[in-house]
């Protein structure tokens, strides 16, 4: 059974940092491409950073250059290192782990970010 748990999440002020966990079970996590997703109140999910398998990664525009997603496929885990951290910024990040044929998806960690 396939289980994603974040853990990282809380409340920061306006320019501060925030490290997001994942840690994966149940999977080949080496052989899996890693994400993280956020979602604000009334806004759709969206891609914040994602990492292929051998860990080439892409960012959304907004966060590029203050965001970093990182893997450790010795320990099973996708990391979010999130500095200068913007309200805009506020949202549940969702971690997801997908191989082509199939994912799944963490069940959320709420980053609330103040001015």
């Amino acid at each position: 059974q396939v289980q994603l748990v974040e853990s990282g999440g809380g409340l920061v002020q306006l320019g501060g940092s925030l490290r997001l966990s994942c840690a994966a079970s149940g999977i080949i996590f080496r052989s899996y491409a890693v994400a993280w997703y956020r979602q604000a109140p009334g806004k759709s999910r969206e891609l914040v950073a994602s990492a292929d398998s051998s860990a080439s990664t892409n960012y959304h525009p907004s966060v590029k250059g203050r965001f970093t997603i990182s893997r450790d496929n010795a320990k099973n885990t996708v990391y979010l290192q999130m500095n200068s951290l913007k309200p805009e910024d506020t949202a549940v990040y969702y971690c997801y782990a997908g191989n082509g044929a199939t994912g799944s998806w963490g069940q959320g960690t709420q980053v609330t970010v103040s001015s």
